[in-house]
C-alpha cells in the first residue's frame, strides 16, 4: 500500500441521507462487486447518485445534519492509494477496489474501511490541514 494520509471532506459535499428505521430484518444487495448488507438502523445515502448504505454507529460517530435530509462527513479519514488491486473487508460486506483507488479508513489505525475510485476520491476528499 501507499502513505495513509489524513483527508477531510470537501465543504460542498453533501450527502442524502434516511436511516432503515423500519421493523424489517434488513436486506442485501450487489455494489462494488460484492454482497452488501444493510442491516435495521443504518442509513441510505444518496451521495451525487451513488447509492449505498453506512451502519449505524459508523454514521452517528461521522456524519452530521445540516439541512432536512442532508448530512456532511465531519470526522477526518486516512487514506492511500493501492498499490495493486484487491478486496476490503467493510461493515456492510466486501468492496473490490483497482490499482490506484483509495483505500479509506474512518479510523487512523486503518479500522472501518472502504475503497473509493481515485477521481471520486479527489473529488470529495482534500488533504488535511
Amino acid at each position: 500500500m501507499g502513505d495513509r494520509l489524513k483527508y477531510v471532506k470537501r465543504e460542498n459535499q453533501s450527502v442524502v441521507a434516511v436511516q432503515l428505521a423500519l421493523d424489517t430484518e434488513g436486506f442485501t444487495y450487489q455494489k462494488w462487486g460484492d454482497v452488501q448488507t444493510c442491516k435495521p438502523g443504518d442509513w441510505i445515502l444518496d451521495n451525487d447518485g451513488d447509492i449505498y448504505t453506512v451502519d449505524q454507529q459508523t454514521f452517528a460517530r461521522t456524519y452530521r445534519k445540516v439541512d432536512g435530509g442532508k448530512y456532511v462527513k465531519v470526522t477526518p479519514v486516512w487514506a492511500e492509494r493501492a498499490l495493486n488491486a484487491g478486496h476490503v473487508k467493510t461493515k456492510e460486506g466486501t468492496t473490490h477496489y483497482r490499482r490506484g483507488d483509495y483505500l479509506v479508513f474512518n479510523d487512523e489505525d486503518g479500522h472501518d474501511g472502504y475503497a473509493v475510485d481515485a477521481e471520486k476520491f479527489c473529488a470529495m476528499y482534500q488533504p488535511a490541514d
